[in-house]
């Protein structure tokens, strides 16, 4: 009989879900499977569902909580909260016999007899609908840490028996459909891996905001990983690109470093099972939780479990995995692994995006969970007893949330906390029900008021904003399986690397032009060579911002290139293996002086739009330490990274003779045209280029026209003058003249010819012309590549075959 009530993990697999629940389930499966190729999980057993029934049928519990349960929904707050307390009380006086004492002494005695007397284990509730590839019920029942001692341990089981009727387990139920009575719930008994002493963290197979899938996206945080999922801290946050990793580049793609405030560990009093916050070291929270080596094992590992679990199920299982890393030993190990269920679910048909009119600059701040934006008055809550007063459509704003809120929460418009990553609670439910939120936004229940109508806004990329009023939010919605595909591929402009998994999952052909600038300005945001000589930063004020922002880097340069490398390497990552044109840095002087430090390196200009800007920079002697910083971060993504689908573009350059110095600058510093595959473009932007296109051609790879710098050096409009402003236009025919001349040049010499310019995506006609010549590529911004796909498909069909015979 007792082979019945227990279970250990070498006698479980996956099809065992029935008798001991999903969690155990998959521990079991990843135990038997998985530890050969490296994935670690801690011994342990379970106690089956079989022993919960039989307990509950020996009491005569069913009927008496069959009756609790009766009409019971989550709109009835109070009648919930006491039924579910009832039920509860019924099932732990249910399981507290002679039977399950003696089969969790029993079997605990064998793991003190392998690992030591007294052994702290891990007790976690493991429900028979839970882990499901539809259903997760991530928190939904109890689970204690640190248990140690035959009392504490029975203690331990009880309540996660017990748990099974919680508020939130009976509302996730009744939002899914699952019958109360039929739910059955295993106990699992684990050795505790002592991450109280180390780091702990979670695990998606997929980026958890877009649901891209080429990425593993880690969080952690010192002590245990339940204040991940608390909001209780900001975790640091990895990801890791699958495509280049399983072909042997074994890089991190991107790191953040969270605030990491407080950590969670064991009570300081010896009560088993007990837990506690302290404030984190200054040096700990500056100094990320796992190293890169770390990291590139727990992506190991997750990509063995959504392999593994993909081939059971026979279609892709993202997965969502919870790791922690033993303080004794500093060994990594995986004690949960469930399908993911919210991101990988959603349909993949339609494309649709927000947009936000914003005058104001936000008044909050913080990390954005989802794509959406939604407006509402503000509710702030700061416990339990406010959720009553909460009404449908308002803004939920606390400094965190608790799995007890989840009924409410789901009403809300949008939330916004205090505290919190991209894996909290929080987020989790938000994402689950398709509600913007931001966590992580220091200070917002000190700055927004209760009934003040507020604006939320994740429509931006990673960072959300909390604007003042109701804004007009614009929902644009494309059916991605009918939009037309023309012979001309059309790329994406983009300069934001948090947009690129969401921008990558639309249809497109590759990024037409990477903006370097966006990204020096936006994520670095100091002067190249202020890190690259910051000796001659004159200003207190910047040095110290300087040493603030470099802190735990080898140098101030080893900063540039790693956060220029993940910006760079993020968008090409997004996008592999189709090509990704990178701009060089074409900041002007006045945007350049505006960087921190940079008033001390750049000259003052009169006219910026014509100085010193563009290829003229790259090669010239004031600039070269700086540029070196540019090459090396480049260097990184192609070889390091494996990101080959980069190609380097030189933008604003002049004469031929200044691009033969660029070109011999760029081989100096590691990045040799044709050398690993890599190619050079030159933008299209100036006269110059297309009256001797033949001469350029013989040095670059390819082309990519420049509309905007063309039409104002064509026309002689300064575009940034408003005076002359209304003279600036891309279809003047002397323009249009130039576009021609442009396409027929570089095919004649059997180059690549694109255009990265705004024309196309203001202008139809420009586009329909560009296409009617074969012009080989078209970059927009992706708002416009909907649009643009149609007007050109349009164009080719009218013309069913490219213009080659155009007079040159």
């Amino acid at each position: 009989m007792s082979g019945d009530l227990v279970r250990w993990f070498d006698d479980i697999r996956a099809g065992d879900l029935a008798a001991v629940g999903g969690k155990n389930a998959s521990l079991g499966e990843m135990y038997c499977a998985l530890s050969s190729q490296g994935v670690r999980v801690p011994n342990g057993f379970a106690l089956t569902v079989e022993v919960y029934r039989s307990a509950l049928a020996a009491a005569g519990a069913w009927p008496r909580i069959a009756a609790l349960l009766q009409g019971v929904g989550a709109d009835d707050v109070g009648r919930l909260a006491a039924a579910a307390a009832e039920a509860r009380s019924i099932v732990y006086e249910a399981t507290g016999t002679d039977v399950v004492r003696s089969l969790v002494a029993d079997n605990y005695s064998r793991l003190e007899a392998k690992y030591g007397a007294g052994v702290p284990v891990a007790v976690r509730s493991s429900a028979t609908a839970e882990d499901l590839p539809t259903a997760s019920f991530a928190g939904q029942h109890e689970s204690f840490l640190n248990v140690s001692g035959l009392d504490e341990l029975v203690e331990a089981c009880r309540r996660c028996f017990a748990s099974v009727f919680t508020d939130r387990a009976i509302t996730y139920r009744n939002a899914n459909c699952f019958d109360h009575l039929k739910i059955g719930l295993s106990v699992g008994i684990m050795k505790m891996v002592r991450s109280d002493l180390a780091a702990s963290g979670v695990a998606f197979t997929l980026d958890t905001e877009t649901g891209f899938r080429d990425v593993v996206f880690i969080t952690g945080v010192w002590g245990l990983g339940e204040s991940i999922v608390q909001g209780k801290v900001d975790p640091d946050e990895f990801h890791v690109h699958k495509p280049t990793f399983s072909v042997g580049s074994r890089c991190v793609l991107r790191r953040r470093l969270g605030g990491k405030q407080r950590q969670l560990v064991y009570g300081r009093h010896g009560t088993a099972g007990s837990t506690t916050y302290i404030d984190t070291p200054a040096d700990k929270r500056e100094e990320f939780c796992l190293s890169d080596a770390e990291v590139l094992t727990i992506a190991d590992c997750a990509m063995r479990i959504e392999d593994h679990y993909s081939r059971l199920a026979g279609e892709s299982r993202p997965m969502d995995i919870e790791w922690a890393k033993d303080g004794p030993d500093g060994a990594l190990y995986i004690v949960q692994a469930r399908p993911e269920t919210v991101v990988s679910r959603r349909p993949a048909a339609a494309v649709e995006t927000y947009q936000v009119k914003a005058s104001e600059p936000a008044i909050v701040e913080g990390r954005a969970v989802g794509e959406k934006a939604a407006s509402g008055p503000a509710r702030l809550v700061s416990g339990p007893a406010d959720l009553a007063a909460f009404q449908s459509g308002e803004v939920l704003v606390a400094a965190t949330t608790s799995p007890d809120w989840e009924p409410v929460m789901k009403k809300a418009a949008a939330i916004v906390t205090d505290r919190g990553g991209r894996t909290c609670h929080a987020a989790i439910v938000a994402r689950e029900h398709g509600i913007p939120a931001i966590v992580g936004a220091a200070g917002a229940t000190g700055i927004l008021k209760n009934g003040a109508m507020v604006t939320v806004s994740c429509a931006e990329g990673e960072i959300g904003h909390v604007y003042a009023g109701t804004l007009p939010v614009k929902i644009t919605t494309h059916d991605a399986a009918n939009l037309v595909a023309p012979r001309t591929p059309i790329m994406v402009n983009l300069g934001n690397p948090d947009l690129a998994f969401k921008t990558a999952m639309r249809p497109n052909d590759g990024v037409g032009l990477a903006r370097m600038e966006f990204i020096i300005s936006n994520h670095i945001g100091i002067h190249p060579m202020a890190l690259a000589c910051p000796e001659r930063v004159t200003a207190a004020s910047d040095r110290d911002r300087i040493a603030r922002l470099t802190r735990g880097h080898a140098t101030p340069s080893a900063f540039f290139v790693e956060r220029l490398a993940e910006g760079i390497g993020t968008i090409a990552a997004a996008f592999y293996p189709k090509p990704v044109i990178v701009r060089l840095s074409d900041f002007k002087t006045n945007e350049y002086a505006k960087l921190i430090g940079g008033g001390d390196f750049e000259p003052r200009e009169e006219n910026p739009m014509l100085g010193f800007r563009g290829a003229s920079r790259y090669a010239h002697p004031a600039y070269a330490a700086g540029f070196a910083l540019e090459c090396a971060a480049l260097r990184r993504v192609r070889e390091e990274m494996g990101l080959t689908n980069v190609r380097i573009m030189i933008p604003f350059c002049r004469r031929v003779d200044e691009a033969a110095r660029v070109i011999d600058t760029l081989a100096q510093n590691g990045l040799k045209r044709g050398e690993n595959g890599l190619e050079i473009y030159v933008m299209c932007e100036i006269p110059n280029n297309v009256i001797q296109i033949d001469a350029f051609a013989e040095l670059f790879d390819g082309f990519s026209i420049g509309s905007n710098d063309l039409t104002q050096l064509v026309l002689g409009v300064d575009r940034d003058s408003e005076l002359v402003s209304f003279d600036f236009d891309e279809r003047d025919p002397g323009v249009m003249e130039m576009l021609r001349l442009a396409v027929l040049g570089a095919h004649r010499n059997g180059r690549h010819v694109g255009i990265c310019g705004e024309a196309p995506a203001n202008y139809p006609d420009v586009a329909a012309f560009l296409a009617r010549l074969g012009i080989d590529s078209i970059s927009v911004n992706p708002e416009s590549v909907a649009r643009t796909r149609e007007v050109v498909y349009k164009a080719e069909k009218a013309v069913p075959e490219k213009l080659a015979t155009l007079p040159a």
